[in-house]
Formats: structure tokens, sequence, C-alpha cells
């Protein structure tokens, strides 16, 4: 018989709180054994990827030099504010390991493999909460009928899914229904996610039209159909959510790069996993959505746990 999960949880916050007291001793320990700090540790003991870049990050978060506190506090700011990409990456990638050399006594002409092991666990710790800013912005912008550019990129997914034999009869349909909006006016399906879930939709269907496509028409089937837009937009609420708690860290932390283009990537693997699952669950009316979105999402959160996590789209497509 399992023990409850309240036990469970009870033994993991002792064991927490007797390893983050023992933690300075332990290190003490090691840096006088091994004659390396714990970023060094780190760097050479662990495989390139998430593993590293995560305990970096929580050495750097829990570090007690003031340097390298002020480091942080610093670069967290500077992500969060309009500055140029290059200069941003650039003063991440300086910043972090000037610091750590400095306050770490690390001779770069000794150790010639940190600085450039630990600037990139730098370049993710730092393009990752970048990345949710420049997320969090899209999906604060509103999306306004009276804004051309927004107008254009609705005209646009519509010609791309509906395909150039289908025109338009007007802004205002009913023919929206067809590509999965609720009424004549998609404008207001986007009001949760901004304008971040029409982006999601779009790139999905310029980058993966046939793919796009083939997964509208099973959102067209008459007993096991949904609403492709307005789950389209549900995803991109599921995709935010997990960037924005960290669940989806160890994915982006995989990447060779963090970018919105690498989102919108990650949006597309949820969207073409989510309908093969809906079609193998089978479902009996739209009502069964929520649990299955509801199980798809522990499944994915599930796969984000494992350090080698990384989401790569399979574009074979089955017909129902």
């Amino acid at each position: 018989m399992l023990p409850p999960a309240s036990n469970i949880k009870m033994v993991f916050k002792v064991f927490n709180f007797f390893y983050f007291l023992a933690r300075p001793l332990l290190k003490w320990f090691l840096h006088r054994f091994t004659n390396l700090c714990e970023l060094q540790r780190i760097c050479y003991g662990c495989a390139p990827g998430a593993l590293r870049t995560r305990k970096v990050q929580m050495s750097l978060e829990l570090s007690r030099k003031p340097r390298i506190k002020q480091m942080v506090m610093i670069l967290n700011e500077l992500v969060s504010h309009e500055v140029d990409e290059t200069f941003l990456k650039d003063e991440i990638h300086g910043r972090a390991i000037a610091t750590v050399l400095q306050v770490k006594k690390i001779n770069p002409k000794v150790h010639v493999d940190f600085p450039r092991s630990f600037g990139t666990c730098a370049e993710k710790i730092w393009g990752y909460k970048r990345l949710f800013w420049l997320v969090e912005q899209l999906r604060s912008t509103q999306y306004d009928c009276e804004n051309d550019e927004h107008e254009r990129k609705l005209l646009c997914l519509w010609k791309l899914l509906a395909g150039p034999e289908e025109s338009l009869e007007g802004r205002v349909t009913n023919q929206w229904q067809s590509i999965g909006f609720q009424g004549d006016d998609p404008k207001t399906d986007f009001r949760g996610m901004g304008i971040l879930g029409l982006d999601n939709l779009l790139y999905f269907a310029q980058e993966y039209n046939g793919t796009a496509r083939h997964l509208l028409s099973h959102s067209h089937h008459p007993t096991h159909g949904y609403f492709f837009a307005i789950v389209g937009i549900n995803l991109t609420s599921m995709a935010y959510h997990l960037l924005k708690s960290g669940a989806a860290r160890i994915h982006f932390y995989n990447q060779p790069r963090l970018t919105v283009d690498m989102f919108h990537q990650f949006y597309c693997y949820l969207f073409f996993e989510f309908d093969r699952y809906w079609v193998e669950c089978k479902p009996k009316s739209i009502m069964d959505f929520s649990w299955i979105q509801k199980n798809f999402e522990e499944n994915v959160r599930k796969m984000l746990t494992n350090d080698s996590c990384s989401f790569k789209m399979n574009l074979s497509v089955e017909n129902v």
C-alpha cells in the first residue's frame, strides 16, 4: 500500500529543510576536497542541456555572495524590459561570466572550458526568462479590429486553413465557424490569450499547413469533432501557463536557442499531439473536452520532468 500523498510531501519538505541547512557545509567540504567551486563541479560533471542548466540556476539563486546576488537581480531586471536583443545576449553572457570568474576566483587560462560551459547555461537561464517576457507581451496585447496588422493576420489564417477556393462573404460571418471559432466574429475568442492566440494559430497554419488542414478535417468529424480554433486557443493557454510556471523549462533548456518561434514550435507540438490523443480517446461529444485536456496536460507535465525531454514535431498524419 502506497503512503498518502500528504506524507510524501511532508518527507520531501523535511529533506529539503535539512539539505538547505547542511548545504553550506557540504559545499565547503567538496570545495576543499576537489578544489573546485560548485559551479565548476556542475559544469564539469553534468552533461550539456537541461540538467546542467537547472543545477547552475539553482546554485546561482541560492548563492550568498552579494555580487552574484546583484548580478542575478540585474539580469532578471534587464530581460524584463524593451532592449536590443543582441545587446541583451552580450550583456547576459559577459556579465554572468565576468562576475562568476571574479567572485569564485576562477582562472580562465587554467579552466579554459568553464567560461564557455557556464556562459551557455547563463544564456539559457535568462533566455527562458526573456522568452516568457516576450510571450507575455503578446498575450497582454488584445486583438483590435481597428489594427490593420491584426486584421491582416486573421484574414491570412482564413486563407491558409479554408484554402483559396473559399472566399469570405464578409468580415463578420458564420463562415468563421468552419475553422473552429465560436461565433461570427473571431475577435471575441481571443480575449483570454490576446494576439498570442492568433499568432500561434497562424504560425501552425503557415509552417505546417498540410498538417494544420489535416487536423482541421479531424475537427469536422461528425462524432469526434471539436472547434479547431477554440481548441487551438485553449492550447495556447496551456503552453503559456507551462512556460510561466517553469514546468516547460526542461524542454526549452534542451533547445539550441530560445526565441518566440521556439514557443510557437512548442505550441505546434502540443496541438498535433492533442489531436492524436483526442482521436485515440474517441470522445462522445465536445463535452468530453475538459477531462481529455486535463489528462493530456498531466501526460505532458510528466514528460517535462525528464531532463532529456525535448519535444519534436512528428508530422506523420493518419485519417480518422
